[in-house]
This record gives structure tokens, sequence and C-alpha cells, in this order.
């Protein structure tokens, strides 16, 4: 089978064994502090996170960015695979890869895609990188020598693939199941069979686009490493493609540390100028789009929008572009989302509770919540290559790391 020119291909995987996958899989890297991760990995040495935060094994005060943790971890991967911790496939493959989180299940394919893809657009982004982030990312791929964190890619849907991957989950052993973070468990299937093999890639390739939901970074970084290196093996990078009905977007909420120099009242009316309705109410997120809710000096109010929309495109239709004009641009002078130190964004899965804490610890601040972007919006926004207001998607459940990597 041709491989060069598919958006999906397989690969020759890393994947824990089935007795070590629950020590193994880790929250990725980009979810935690480095303190956060130092406790989560205390005392668990096959933690994935030794490797994808391997800042956690020196002083607090050692910079994540250092060449040291670099080399650390590295060391930690080929600790891991020299002990049978991880284990390489004989053959290409895909993995059929499945999360269920309560009542939620989704499954979908890893995959090789295709840097080519990435490059030329067909492998949609919808976010900016930060150079910083991207360089991180560059590093460690080479210090480990495998990509470990995988892309979160979304395809439209392909009723014969659901079909077979449906067929895989109901027929077949998996390698493991584990449960990771948030009591998410995560199932992997090993398919090497030629024709099987066959059959998705041209499924994929006829469809020929990918929207990246997580994972611009990653994304960002296998394209410079192609280009740098210009091997065979660094022209894809690792992903992990689920279809969009199955994906879900929860809110991202805002939390801001001043009132931009307005007392609580002015403040309050300047919400109400800027075409905002508030009304006191209960903590609860977010019943429909145009309605946020905002918590200010130990109250709720439901925040409702009835002013004219900002424009016709599918950016300016977003829930969080509204916020982010109105009030945080407007009224609170923020302007830059990604750089300006005087706003934090909290993820919906650790929901209104978390802004109240982080609200209430000091006097003058307020916090937002977001009723969440929705799949279609996403891809209605990459498919006119523009680009959302930073923060504007939390995917949950969220790829473990330690899963499945790519040498």
């Amino acid at each position: 089978m041709m491989t060069d020119d598919l958006i999906y291909a397989p690969f020759y995987g890393i994947v824990p064994t089935a007795e070590t996958a629950g020590e193994v899989i880790a929250p990725p890297y980009d979810v935690l502090s480095s303190a956060e991760a130092k406790v989560k990995a205390e005392g668990k040495p096959l933690s994935f996170l030794h490797i994808s935060k391997a800042e956690i094994d020196f002083d607090d005060d050692v910079s994540p960015y250092e060449d040291r943790v670099y080399a650390k971890a590295a060391e930690n991967f080929k600790r891991l695979l020299d002990g049978g911790v991880l284990k390489k496939s004989e053959r290409p493959c895909f993995y059929v890869y499945q999360m269920k989180m309560g009542s939620h299940t989704q499954t979908g394919l890893a995959v090789a895609a295709s840097v080519a893809a990435y490059n030329e657009g067909r492998i949609k982004r919808h976010e900016l990188t930060r150079v910083a982030k991207e360089n991180d990312r560059v590093k460690q791929i080479r210090a480990v020598g495998a990509q470990t964190g995988p892309a979160l890619l979304i395809n439209k849907n392909l009723p014969e693939v659901k079909a077979f991957l449906a067929k895989v989950v109901a027929e077949r052993k998996p390698l493991f199941s584990a449960i990771g973070d948030n009591d998410v468990r995560h199932t992997l299937w090993e398919i090497s069979d030629r024709g099987e093999l066959s059959f998705i890639a041209t499924a994929f390739a006829e469809q020929d686009e990918a929207y990246i939901a997580d994972g611009h970074h990653r994304s960002a970084a296998a394209s410079r490493l192609a280009a740098e290196n210009g091997t065979s093996n660094s022209e894809r990078f690792l992903a992990v493609a689920f279809f969009e009905d199955e994906m879900r977007i929860w809110d991202y909420n805002r939390v801001v540390f001043d009132l931009n120099g307005l007392s609580e009242e002015q403040f309050i009316a300047a919400v109400k100028s800027a075409g905002f309705e508030l009304i006191k109410a209960e903590r609860r997120k977010p019943s429909r789009k145009g309605q946020f809710m905002m918590y200010l000096n130990k109250t709720w109010y439901e925040m409702n929008y009835t002013g004219l929309p900002l424009g016709d495109d599918p950016v300016s239709r977003l829930d969080v572009s509204v916020l982010s004009d109105k009030v945080l641009a407007a009224v609170l002078g923020i302007t830059d989302l990604r750089n300006d130190e005087r706003i934090d964004f909290i993820g919906g899965i650790r929901g209104a509770e978390e802004i109240e804490r982080v609200v209430d610890l000091a006097l003058g601040r307020v916090g937002f919540m977001v009723y969440p972007t929705a799949v279609a919006e996403l891809l209605a926004v990459a498919d006119k290559k523009m680009l959302m207001p930073p923060k504007s998607t939390w995917f949950e459940p969220k790829l473990a790391d330690g899963v499945v990597g790519k040498m």
C-alpha cells in the first residue's frame, strides 16, 4: 500500500502492556502545571508524566525548558522501553482508541497524519500557535526520539468506517483497557491486517480533510521537524481522529483579576450598556447560545446578550467572540487574550466551583461562564480559514498521554 499521498497512514506504534497500562497512562502534558504533575506522579515511577513533564524529577526551581529536562525525558522513555513497560509494534498499524466517560463513549483511530496535508490546509486549524510552545514540543520529540503526545482531530462522518470500528470493539480483544483521570476508561485495539488497513486509509483519503480539535502546537512542531529533517519518518505526525457526531466540547470559562479601575456598580452598569441583561440567579451553567453566567462579589448573575450581532462570519457569531468584544475588551480593557496576565481560563470540567474559588481569592475579581462552542461552529471557522479567540474550546474526555506513541 502506497502511503505517500494518504491523509492518514498506519504506523509503528509504541504502547504499554496490558499489565502496566493503568500505571503508565497520564493526563496530557498541557492540562497540568508542573506542581500538579509532581503531586500526581508521586510514588508512580511508570507514570508517563516522567516523560511528558520530566521537570517533576528535579527540584521545583528547575525550568521545564532546560536541556537537562528533555534529556531526562529521553532517559525515562528509554527506561520504560528497555524494561518492557512499553513495546513497539512489529508492523505498521492503525489503533482503535475508545474513551468512555460516564454515559458518553467516543471511538476513533490513532493514525499517522500527513504533515503535507497540514501544511496545505487539508488538516485545518482554528487557533494560532505560540513559538515558545512549538519550540518545547520540537525539543521534546527530538530528545525522546518519538512522538508521544497525539493531536486530537475531527473527521466528518464515514458510516462504513464507523461500522467497522464498532465491529472491532464488539468482537475483538483489546490490547488493554485502563482508567485514567476523571474516571475515563481508555481502551486500545490494534489493526494490522493489510486489507483492513487499506480499507481505512482509502476511506479517509477519499474524504481528504480533517480538523484540529486540540493539539495545534503538536501539529506545528511536527511540521517544523519535517521541514528540518526531510525524512519519510518525519513526514507524519501522531494523531487520534474521531467523528464529529461523537465529539463533545465543554464550556471554556474566563476569570479576570480586576475590574479595570471600575467600582462594582460602575462595572455592572457598563456591562448592561454593552448590551447585556443581568439577573441575579442561582449558580448554573448557561442553557443556550447568547446566555452567559457572571460571578461577582459572591453573587451569580444570568447574563443575556440582547445587543446587535457582531457580524455574519462564523467567528463573529461565537459566544466567546461576543464576550471578548463587548465585555473583556470594551469594559475590562483586555484585547490580547493570549498574553494579558489579567485574565485566566478555566476548563468546563472544573466548573463553577473553580470559578468561585479563584474569584473569591481577592476582591474586585469577576468570572464568566460561556455556553459551549458547538463542533459545527468550529468546523465552520476552520473551513473559512479563520481563527477563534484563544481558549474557545475545551474537549472532554481528553486523550491520555502514554496510550500510544509513534517512533
